[in-house]
């Protein structure tokens, strides 16, 4: 009898096939209320990871140690969803390894995808308009506020190709983080297996989907101050891209192209190449011999 505390590549391909069955099989309302969790979990994270760094990250000669100290933190919110329970859209990219196996219908999988992404959206909005009336962004002298109203502007100011490619890079990550941690038979294994690879995607300065339906709200709710505005000014954010920073750009600029990469890296890079390398060619290499 094995004593292992881990599972195999091949035996968590199993397994992340076997979840996606189960996922595509969820009702409408259990997708949407634990979407909506994992949505407050992952905002949790970013509002948090922003609290420890925002001082680091206004300025320039800080900024790398900044993102380190932010990724040290992150990870905390995929623990929440895989540990304590949530649906998170990006991790459920995967399903396309089961739907490639023929487990789970592309119509399952996509009205999955759908509600989930709804209810990532609903919860990490709803932390961000928290986050907005609890005064917290007036912290460090408005600082926390404008460094939030910093990132967003950043973000919507990505071009197509460039929230494509951190989001591609982003969500190979993320989703090995997850693959791994599926790995892990121990409480203990799946929060370091979650850990690195997210610190490392936060550090690097990717671009996640669910982590931006907080981040980029936050930082157009808090443009409504004049003091966080004021404050923003001074770290650089130009009248212009306060002007361009709105739900339009928020949609188009942003959540568009990331979501797209997102898929890319986590479904195709991480569910797809080992669903064909330890799926697809065991059973080829079986029906020859």
């Amino acid at each position: 009898m094995s004593t292992k505390n881990y599972l195999t590549p091949l035996e968590i391909t199993e397994e992340i096939i076997q979840t996606g069955i189960k996922k595509s099989k969820m009702t409408i309302i259990n997708m949407l209320i634990l979407g909506f969790l994992a949505g407050a979990f992952i905002a949790f994270a970013a509002e948090g990871s922003n609290m420890a760094s925002f001082n680091l990250l206004a300025k320039a000669e800080t900024y790398g140690l900044g993102k380190v100290l932010a990724g040290a933190v992150f990870g905390t919110g995929l623990m929440l969803v895989l540990i304590a329970g949530g649906e998170l859209f990006t991790g459920n990219t995967m399903m396309l390894a089961g739907v490639l196996d023929k487990k789970v219908s592309i119509k399952a999988m996509l009205k999955n995808w759908f509600y989930v992404y709804v209810g990532n959206f609903i919860g990490s909005v709803f932390i961000a308009y928290m986050m907005n009336k609890s005064g917290l962004f007036n912290s460090g002298d408005s600082m926390l506020g404008a460094v939030t109203i910093k990132i967003a502007a950043y973000k919507v100011g990505l071009t197509f190709t460039q929230g494509l490619f951190l989001g591609i890079m982003c969500n190979w990550l993320v989703c090995l983080a997850v693959w791994m941690a599926y790995g892990a038979k121990d409480m203990t294994g799946k929060i370091f297996a979650i850990f690195f690879p997210i610190w490392l995607f936060i550090t690097s300065g990717f671009e996640h989907c669910v982590a931006n339906m907080y981040y980029i709200p936050a930082g157009v709710l808090a443009k409504n101050s004049k003091a966080l505005t004021d404050a923003a000014l001074v770290l650089g954010v130009t009248p212009e891209k306060l002007e361009h920073l709105n739900w339009e750009t928020f949609f188009i600029k942003n959540l568009i192209p990331v979501t797209l990469g997102n898929i890319i890296g986590g479904g195709i890079l991480v569910g797809v190449v080992y669903w064909y390398v330890y799926i697809k060619s065991s059973k080829s290499l079986d029906k020859r011999i």
